[in-house]
């Protein structure tokens, strides 16, 4: 049967907006999909370009905000918008995992999550590791870390992102973004080529596949190194220098960056709060 001229512009029309619709709606889905502005992938996850959007912010956590003595050191927490500091960073692994942090949230070690001493919880920051450039967007939910030369602690998963886990500690710079959504707000913001880092000096040979060691600290004194040594025990050694100026109290190795990592709180809890966790090649 033939359709008169009238009917058949008619159906013209009804199939160009269906074909609209259809596309309006596949893009509208593309977009939910990627959640906004995305770069390059990285393990099979996108990263983003830039900093996560909160149209919807957490309410911040009653009772974070007030005035509080750690170690007989008192801190205030309160709203910083203009934060931008340098500093060191550390990072906690699974002797947290799953404990509960200052927001009543549950750590997880590998999420992109970070602990701050006065910032707004929840809240977000922007960590770049100033060694390689590389950028994350982490949640801060929780308290920390209580070391006078450290500004943030990292979760395992956000130092990873940072290539940070073989030396423990970095030196990073933390961007107050302002507050967290209700639930994430983690972000890889961009992956950079990793500086190598520092080797052991040949004086401290590392077996196969044992690669992490603890700087728990370093003397110009040897027989002050050779004594914290040996009060310390569990492995400790002293490393001289070549041109015997410095000599390095070490401990060590662990094949697990994690293990290191326990270690290296436990000296921490023993007085050596500039414990370092580094790795040898």
């Amino acid at each position: 049967m033939s359709m008169s001229p009238v009917l058949l512009r008619r159906a013209s029309r009804v199939a160009v907006v269906v074909a609209a619709t259809a596309l309006l709606a596949a893009c509208a889905s593309a977009g939910a999909t990627s959640g906004g502005a995305t770069g390059p992938t990285r393990g099979g996850s996108r990263v983003a370009d830039a900093a996560p959007v909160v149209t919807d912010p957490a309410p911040i956590v009653s009772g974070t905000m007030r005035r509080y003595q750690i170690r007989g050191r008192w801190y205030q927490p309160e709203e910083q918008p203009d934060y931008d500091v340098v500093g060191l960073a550390s990072w906690y692994g699974d002797q947290f995992n799953g404990r509960p942090t200052a927001t009543g949230e549950r750590f997880d070690m590998q999420a992109l999550t970070a602990a701050h001493k006065t910032l707004p919880l929840p809240g977000l920051v922007e960590v770049t590791n100033l060694a390689n450039g590389r950028r994350v967007v982490l949640r801060v939910n929780d308290r920390g870390p209580f070391v006078d030369d450290r500004i943030i602690d990292l979760s395992r998963g956000a130092a990873e992102s940072l290539d940070m886990l073989s030396r423990g500690v970095g030196e990073v710079r933390v961007r107050y973004l302002g507050r967290a959504p209700r639930l994430g707000g983690g972000t890889v913001l961009q992956v950079a080529g990793a500086a190598p880092p520092p080797p052991l000096p040949a004086a401290a040979p590392v077996e196969a596949g044992q690669r992490y060691w603890i700087e728990v600290a370093a003397y110009r004194d040897q027989p002050r190194a050779q004594s914290v040594a040996e009060r310390i025990g569990r492995s400790a050694r002293v490393q001289a220098a070549s041109d015997q100026s410095m000599f390095r109290v070490l401990m060590g190795p662990w094949n697990d960056a994690d293990a290191a990592e326990r270690a290296r709180r436990s000296v921490m809890a023993d007085g050596f709060a500039d414990a370092l966790l580094i790795s040898a090649p």
